[in-house]
């Protein structure tokens, strides 16, 4: 390896590059800049180069052409163990750039502005940069590129180790670093573009993911695995409180989210496998948790723990008096809610950072990904259509809203019974839907008298309507549409249950 002579600096984080660049005129590496770069280099007494005086071409066009000469790229590109090309640079009289420093103009951030103009986001694709970036590393075995501020004081580092030299090494990671980066942020340029034109799925979807944390294994100890968060999403997860978050925790926990945001009051849910064994809306939070827990303890134990409001500190004492709960996600904990709950050492505690949700929806499958939108459509109650004798009271009608919402978040085959606001029996993934209704009445008992009760999807056969009518139920939503539905009809009407065609289904599979 070769002594690093040359230096072009060029950033838009100026984070650290003061004290790196010192750093650098330490070794006596000749440093050459640009614009705001070098303005703050030389205010902090660092001596420096313009690319201008060196490329003998002003900075042009509001600073869009700076480094795109033949002097910056030659100087880049050049093999070092070529004969030619290190004849060419001299006879042009160029001089080699054995280390780029660049990070780009800020476009992820401008663009996230919520009133940023096309032509603001425009004038944030940076050109010189990538270009730069894309020059160094092809060239990577003689030239060093950085693009992430926290590699500074590693680099220097080992420049004192190694007497003004970058190990091959090094440079491979740095290299790899760099085409990482661009191919972000093209995609954020890509994703940005392509997100204003009028079209629902674009032929190429680049999704960039970054790594968040590595976990301890998978769903089983003898997998292992890794959380990234994806460019589309706009969430984000902040632990407060707790162990490591593992595979299923996270499974369950978008599980919990999801279903407590689809409320406006106080909601709580509490979630096992990705499903919930109970939920409930009320007047205060805490009453909702209590409603939701009573739904079915034994399978709540292990759960995890789903709200819409800032957890206070009744509702934190009803949480920390319940056996075994994994992991509590909310939008905010008070002061005295989060005293409570941390007096739980390995209770994971967790905040939700923004509101907006993604709209699209991914599942990996062997042979590439499915893409659908979200089910975020609810039932419009004005094209809701009962096609029973009895008719549901409003009291009912509310009841049965809220049952639907909830059966939209179960694994298909999905049966939910509720009384008010609050399940009290869920039937959930079984293959076929009267066992699902067995098992939902099962779980209600008694409670199940005087229910009403949700189904994902139609039913095929009035079999589960035997089942309902024998557990007490007096009203059901469905979406209709089987070919058998005139016997389902002739069912409820036997059995005296109301029943309402949503015109929807909800599968989750």
């Amino acid at each position: 390896m070769a002594k690093i002579q040359r230096v072009l600096i060029s950033v838009s984080n100026k984070d650290g590059i003061v004290d790196f660049a010192r750093g650098l005129v330490n070794f006596g590496i000749e440093i050459l800049s640009t614009g705001g770069t070098a303005k703050i280099l030389k205010e902090n007494g660092i001596d420096v180069r313009m690319v201008s005086e060196y490329t003998g071409f002003p900075e042009m066009l509001d600073g869009r052409v700076k480094t795109l000469h033949p002097k910056i790229h030659a100087g880049l590109l050049a093999r070092r163990d070529d004969k030619k090309h290190m004849e060419e640079l001299e006879k042009h009289g160029i001089l080699p750039i054995d280390m780029v420093v660049v990070n780009l103009y800020p476009f992820e951030k401008t663009v996230s502005k919520p009133d940023v103009k096309l032509e603001e986001a425009i004038e944030n694709i940076d050109i010189g940069g990538p270009t730069m970036l894309r020059s160094a590393a092809k060239n990577y075995d003689a030239v060093a590129v950085i693009v992430n501020p926290s590699r500074y004081s590693e680099v220097l580092k080992e420049l004192e180790e190694k007497g003004g030299e970058v190990s091959l090494e090094t440079k491979e990671k740095l290299r790899t670093e760099v085409f990482s980066h661009t191919a972000k942020y093209d995609s954020a340029i890509y994703g940005y573009l392509a997100g204003r034109e009028d079209t629902e799925f674009s032929d190429n979807l680049i999704l960039t993911l970054t790594k968040a944390q590595e976990l301890r294994y998978g769903e089983n100890p003898h997998q292992k695995a890794c959380f990234y968060r994806d460019s589309l999403c706009k969430n984000s997860l902040k632990q407060l409180h707790g162990k490591e978050l593992s595979f299923n925790n996270i499974i369950d926990l978008d599980a919990a989210f999801s279903i407590a945001a689809e409320f406006d009051k106080p909601a709580a849910v509490v979630i096992k496998h990705t499903n919930p064994c109970g939920a409930a809306c009320a007047e205060t939070l805490s009453e909702a948790y209590s409603q939701a827990f009573e739904c079915d303890p034994v399978s709540a134990f292990g759960s995890v723990v789903g709200l819409n409001m800032e957890v206070d500190r009744m509702t934190a004492e009803g949480i920390g008096s319940s056996p075994f709960i994994e992991a509590v996600i909310a939008p905010a904990f008070t002061e005295e809610a989060l005293e409570v709950l941390k007096g739980k050492k390995n209770i994971r505690l967790i905040v939700v950072d923004g509101t907006e949700s993604g709209q699209l929806d991914l599942k990996k499958v062997e042979w590439g990904t499915l893409i659908q939108e979200k089910d975020l459509r609810d039932v419009e109650t004005g094209k809701c259509l009962i096609v029973s004798e009895k008719k549901p009271d409003e009291n009912e009608f509310d009841s049965l809203l809220f049952a639907w919402k909830i059966a939209k978040h179960v694994k298909s085959n999905a049966i939910v019974l509720v009384q008010g606001k609050k399940t009290v029996g869920v039937g959930a993934g079984q293959m076929s839907r009267v066992d699902s209704t067995k098992i939902a009445c099962d779980k209600a008992g008694e409670r199940s008298r005087g229910s009403v009760m949700a189904s994902d999807a139609f039913f095929p056969f009035p079999d589960a309507i035997e089942e309902a009518a024998k557990a007490g139920v007096k009203a059901i939503i469905q979406p209709g549409g089987s070919l058998r539905d005139k016997d389902v009809i002739d069912a409820v009407n036997k059995h005296k249950i109301a029943m309402v065609f949503a015109g929807m289904r909800h599968f989750k599979h």
